[in-house]
């Protein structure tokens, strides 16, 4: 079997890449991202990516995008939703990118972090299996969430601490701001 990979960032990749290679599952993987935000941001995780796949020596497709306008004009008064508009614009591409390259299915690395919406990241990547036609790969690999976390220490890579659009980077830093008051 061959995955399409779409890959998150060089952290949550980490985990699944190593657990698909172990199978015996081969993978490509692809960057396309364009709800992180701010431009720094998305500049630091694009290059921790680029340094894994230097290390790992990856086969990548990098849709290199800064897409802040349009990804604010489609949550903008619908911020609750925004997960599912972010999750279905990125496994589109996903599929699309897979069934351009002759693969058989298509996945995310998403679906190792414990902070995502694993069971709507399902459903919006089964319903995208059904309309392009290519199997949407589904695995649960939080289990190796922490795993990822030290092998991502290990190798001194830049480790972001929240999700990437400007709503969970507000979330996460308010948060932190009312558990200090």
């Amino acid at each position: 079997m061959k995955v399409l990979m779409h890959i998150c960032c060089a952290n949550c990749a980490l985990y699944p890449l190593k657990s698909l290679k172990e199978r015996g599952i081969q993978f490509h993987g692809l960057w396309f991202n364009p709800n992180i935000h701010p431009f720094k941001e998305y500049l630091m995780r694009l290059d921790t990516l680029r340094q894994l796949q230097e290390l790992w020596k990856l086969d990548i497709t990098y849709k290199d995008h800064y897409g802040l306008e349009e990804f604010v004009r489609a949550v903008v008064y619908d911020e609750k939703n925004r997960c599912r508009y972010c999750y279905t614009v990125r496994l589109k591409e996903a599929a699309k990118e897979a069934k351009k390259l002759g693969l058989d299915a298509f996945s995310t690395t998403l679906l190792v972090s414990p902070y995502q919406k694993i069971d709507l990241i399902k459903e919006i990547g089964e319903s995208i299996q059904d309309e392009f036609d290519i199997e949407f790969f589904f695995e649960d690999f939080r289990d190796g969430f922490r795993e990822g976390i030290g092998m991502s220490k290990e190798l001194g890579f830049y480790r972001q601490n929240y999700c990437g659009c400007i709503y969970s980077e507000m979330e996460r830093f308010m948060t932190r701001k009312k558990r200090r008051s």
